[in-house]
């Protein structure tokens, strides 16, 4: 879109870069001119997010890769408000990133989540322990409160309701430190959901959503069932890991992905991980027009056909393995590496598995055949070494 000869492209660098606006105003500074200048704001589709009562655009922002504020600027610039984050992504230097950029915007302007997740089983300091972790989350944001707070990557009914888990987070939000209660989940489990909506404390769901989902129907049911009990959803990995093949060599288109998602009216909101102001027009161009036209619903639809990247977090693989490996899990670890090319949360997730230090050593060829035909085998040796390359060496 053309105005005064600056289109949004160029407009989105322009007020990503620090000191820009200081060509135009004397003295002024990045600073100060986000206090005193704040450029005109795109009209976004907007959703209401369940029994919040909260409207946002279709499109915010996952912070999880990103690692330069201007990239974040561009996006509030643009009139992104919602910002998802978490106690563990970057090892906190992403809260951290963003409390530095949000301690002078107005706290109405935006809308923050971060997360934190349980280490299961429970231990008998979890409550001191987990309430920790949030402080410190809060902390590094420099905020009294986040909007919402997710307990983050619930696997089962069981975790769902756990006494324990609850009364600590409800404490959360009687205390201020949280406006609203949520929780996320990688697997795409329906009892999750369902238990979601039976504990009655959880006011948002962010899950895996995308056109690549085997149990789609059941998974929609439970999503409409919860939406009309109040729960609000963000969707996350809607771009299937961000590569078309297995190899991650090539692109995925990232519009037709989200207008996919979008498609499902219980979905409040995406929270696409853009890193660079490329993929971040991409994102624009898709809330611009949400239509999925037919060449992008058949583009869709032979990418199904294909391996990929995108684990379907099934759990079928389990019970195949002899060594019991958390594959789920170390698929995801892949995924990180190889389509997000994130190769340091891919460290971080191995680390939180706990895994022999030779992984499929007793075994001469992977037994485990994937429904979705993932070569695990060939997956598993090529993420194992990331486990022991130096972080300051990863991405």
């Amino acid at each position: 879109m053309e105005k005064k000869g600056v289109n949004r492209r160029n407009f989105l660098r322009i007020s990503a870069t620090a000191g820009a606006g200081a060509l135009l105003i004397p003295g002024a500074t990045a600073s100060t001119l986000n206090k005193t200048v704040m450029p005109e704001k795109t009209s976004f589709p907007m959703r209401t997010l369940g029994r919040t009562g909260i409207q946002l655009p279709l499109l915010s922002m996952g912070v999880m890769r990103a690692d330069n504020p201007n990239v974040v600027r561009a996006a509030y610039n643009a009139g992104l408000i919602h910002f998802d984050t978490a106690h563990g992504y970057g090892r906190g230097t992403n809260e951290t990133m963003l409390g530095n950029f949000f301690k002078d915007k107005p706290r109405d302007s935006f809308r923050i989540a971060t997360k934190c997740k349980p280490t299961w089983p429970l231990s008998d300091h979890f409550e001191q322990e987990f309430t920790a972790m949030f402080d410190l989350s809060l902390n590094r944001l420099q905020m009294d409160h986040v909007d919402w707070f997710y307990v983050h990557d619930l696997k089962d009914g069981e975790q769902v309701k756990n006494e324990r888990l609850l009364e600590v987070i409800k404490k959360f939000k009687s205390d201020g430190k949280t406006k609203f209660l949520a929780l996320s989940m990688h697997a795409n489990n329906p009892e999750v959901i369902d238990a979601a909506v039976e504990t009655g404390v959880y006011d948002i769901i962010l899950l895996s959503y995308n056109f690549k989902l085997e149990n789609l129907t059941a998974l929609e049911a439970s999503i409409e069932k919860a939406a009309k009990a109040g729960i609000g959803f963000v969707a996350m990995k809607t771009m299937t890991g961000g590569r078309e093949d297995a190899e991650g060599n090539k692109k995925v288109n990232a519009q037709a992905c989200l207008k996919w998602a979008w498609q499902n009216e219980y979905i409040t909101t995406a929270i696409p991980g853009f890193t660079n102001f490329d993929e971040l027009d991409e994102c624009l161009a898709a809330v611009a027009d949400t239509t999925l036209t037919g060449g992008e619903k058949e583009y869709l639809a032979a990418l199904c056909q294909q391996e990929g990247l995108y684990c379907q977090q099934c759990g079928k693989c389990l019970d195949q393995c002899p060594e019991k490996l958390p594959i789920p899990d170390l698929m995801r670890a892949y995924m990180y590496a190889y389509g997000y090319k994130y190769a340091q949360l891919s460290k971080e997730t191995l680390e939180e598995l706990n895994l022999p230090e030779d992984i499929c050593a007793n075994c001469e060829s992977c037994q485990v055949r994937c429904p979705s035909g993932f070569n695990v085998g060939r997956k598993i040796a090529a993420i194992a070494p990331v486990r022991t390359m130096p972080t300051e060496f990863l991405s």
